[in-house]
């Protein structure tokens, strides 16, 4: 279906303004219809300062001009489609006009349309028609606007010998059509307006005042140029051996995280150059390209249900807002949720460049606040944690973390006589087992718990979210709603959290541990290799992949060479195996980002144990990011030093 609608030698195409979707729609049917002239609804008297600065796109500008004692700030963005109109007119030679007359108003064109991706899904001739079907009440200065872009619409085309496209805001186009069925005089309106100012744009106001994410933008203005070739093959990486660590070099890293190689690799990845460019796998590819940000500054990978639950996240919260996507404030908003403040930062420090904006301009810049432009402003503090010092100021005494006075001088005291644990972290991880314990049988006991209407008994209570989903139900006699809470029969024996299932083999190293006293559990676990990370003399570090706690202690044995596992599939299956085995409870708790294979729950039912899965994505990050972290001692003897080591 198409949106356009033709009256004679005019085509007026109605668009939501500062909207990628229509951008490039508009841009397609200037290139196919290639009229004598482009029309579109903004106020004459700012002809001449827009038009400059729709000349100097791709660098963003802002006209900036005096109104009634306030001032007003029009963006203008490569993905709004007047601006497209007027900049795909030039590049074929036809006739641009502005014919709206100024009323001496702030203009209105951020209009609270449904969110114009479901054009890419429906058509955009359905969203016109559907959005035209209920069209917006008028007041007496926007009937005063129709009336004169009907009055400059009949000039040009007494001016003009072939087509005129008019690109018209979807609150008007009605009301102009109607207006064009009548003689209309010319409005009284401001002949001339003063102190009109063309500004650049600082390219660190480009994410709170523009409409569409600038990133977006800077995807669109790439694909518009033409979609850029396959770079070369990155630099060799030299690798060098330095006492227990490699040292690798090469300028792959930085060309990585470069603002224009990203962009041009989502360029050429979000489908073909004739095709138009779909918002969803673009936010999809910022993602991606902000997660190997974080990957190459933090060496920290997110795994697959973070990003499954970033996508539910960033869903919930463009849903909240009346939007089918998320924009760049709540895509921010779930990756900070799903990860830490990093990621968060680095999604956003993405999203918010349009790297033709850096560089000196040729016209004064203006820094603006999103404030400035857009009431109800949201606000969002990230504490970004950095992984080396800052060069700053100490204080008198302060002392920083130690290093080896020469290369391979913490491996001389590694004497074999021992691994042991730090204890600080077993404190840490038996509370947090602890923890598990308790929320899996609160899941167990909510799965058993009642509700009912009010009649004799509260029970265990008023159940608040009950009773105002069915208020409705009888206004006159409103019913209470109770609960009674399930009672979960048995303890909890043991517990298993999975970090990663290590399908890609990322962690070799296996273990199992015993209490050494009657308060600390048993444990097997698989972490990264520690000897690639020796923080100390005698001090390792390494990250779990997944471990098993077991109470009471001293009872297991090596785990990962017992045959009696050996129908486990994976490290994660070994591990639950092990948990039903030695749990001496009915219960198992089970963290991971999947529920076990149904042939698991089969061997626990025949055991006569039962298994409470959590989903990973339920419990916070940061305390699973503290969690997860191991050091390993070579002797007893390196606990009273290991202070000073570990972090």
């Amino acid at each position: 279906m198409d949106p356009l609608i033709r009256r004679d030698r005019l085509f007026l195409f109605p668009v939501v303004h500062y909207r990628m979707e229509f951008a490039w729609a508009v841009r397609r049917e200037v290139l196919g219809r290639r009229p004598a002239a482009v029309a579109v609804d903004l106020p004459s008297t700012l002809e001449q300062p827009f038009l400059r600065a729709v000349d100097r796109l791709p660098r963003l500008s802002v006209v900036m001009y005096p109104l009634k004692a306030e001032r007003v700030y029009l963006p203008v963005e490569v993905t709004d489609p007047v601006v497209e109109a007027l900049r795909t007119a030039a590049e074929i030679g036809a006739r641009r006009a502005l014919v709206e007359p100024d009323l001496d108003r702030e203009p209105s064109y951020r209009e609270p349309y449904p969110d114009p991706y479901a054009a890419t899904r429906l058509g955009l001739g359905r969203y016109v028609e559907a959005c035209r079907a209920r069209p917006p009440q008028l007041d007496f200065h926007d009937k005063r606007r129709a009336a004169g872009i009907a009055h400059a619409l009949r000039e040009l085309l007494a001016e003009t010998a072939g087509e005129v496209l008019v690109v018209l805001g979807l609150p008007m186009v009605d009301a102009v059509l109607a207006a064009l069925e009548r003689p209309q005089a010319r409005p009284l309106s401001v002949p001339r307006r003063e102190g009109v100012n063309v500004m650049h744009l600082h390219p660190e106001s480009l994410a709170e005042v523009l409409t569409e994410t600038p990133f977006l933008q800077a995807v669109y203005e790439r694909r518009r140029a033409g979609l850029p070739p396959e770079p070369e093959a990155a630099p060799h990486r030299v690798t060098r051996a330095h006492g227990p660590f490699r040292i690798v070099g090469g300028a792959g890293a930085a060309e990585s995280r470069a603002l224009p190689a990203a962009v041009d690799r989502v360029a050429r990845r979000v489908g073909p150059a004739d095709a138009p460019l779909d918002r969803q796998r673009v936010l999809l590819r910022l993602f991606a390209e902000a997660e190997r940000r974080y990957r190459d500054a933090t060496g920290e990978r997110l795994q697959p249900w973070q990003r499954r639950a970033f996508g539910r996240y960033a869903r919930n919260l463009a849903l909240a807002s009346g939007q089918l996507l998320a924009d760049l404030h709540d895509l921010t908003v779930a990756a900070r949720g799903v990860a830490d403040d990093n990621l968060a930062y680095e999604l956003w420090e993405l999203g918010a460049a349009f790297p033709p904006q850096l560089g000196p301009a040729e016209i004064p810049t203006a820094r603006i606040s999103g404030e400035s432009i857009w009431e109800g402003m949201r606000r969002i503090l990230l504490r970004r944690r950095l992984h080396r010092p800052k060069l700053r100021m100490k204080p008198r005494g302060l002392k920083g973390r130690k290093k080896e006075a020469r290369p391979g001088e913490w491996l001389e005291a590694f004497d074999g006589r021992g691994l042991c644990s730090y204890p600080p972290e077993d404190i840490v991880v038996e509370g947090y087992g602890s923890y598990l314990k308790k929320k899996g049988k609160s899941i167990l006991s909510e799965e058993r718990s009642r509700v009912e209407p009010f009649t004799t008994s509260l029970l265990d209570g008023v159940d608040m979210r009950e009773t105002v989903r069915n208020w409705h139900l009888s206004p006159e006699r409103p019913q209470l709603w109770v609960r009674e809470l399930g009672k979960a029969a048995g303890e909890v024996g043991s517990v298993v959290v999975v970090f990663d299932e290590d399908r890609e083999e990322r962690y070799p190293y296996r273990m199992t541990w015993l209490g050494e006293h009657a308060q600390e559990s048993d444990m097997a676990f698989y972490a990264t290799d520690p000897t690639d990370a020796v923080v100390g003399p005698g001090i390792m570090r390494a990250e779990y992949g997944g471990f098993m706690l077991s109470f009471p202690p001293r009872r297991m044995t090596d785990v990962w060479s017992d045959p009696d596992y050996a129908s486990a599939m994976s490290k994660a299956e070994t591990l639950l195996l092990a948990a039903l085995d030695y749990s001496l409870e009915k219960m198992v708790v089970y963290v991971a980002a999947r529920p076990p294979r149904s042939f698991l729950k089969t061997v626990a039912d025949r055991w006569g144990r039962r298994i409470l899965y959590i989903p990973i994505g339920q419990l916070s990050p940061v305390t699973l990011k503290k969690v997860r972290v191991v050091h390993i001692l070579d002797g007893h003897d390196k606990r009273g030093l290991a202070k000073d080591y570990v972090w």
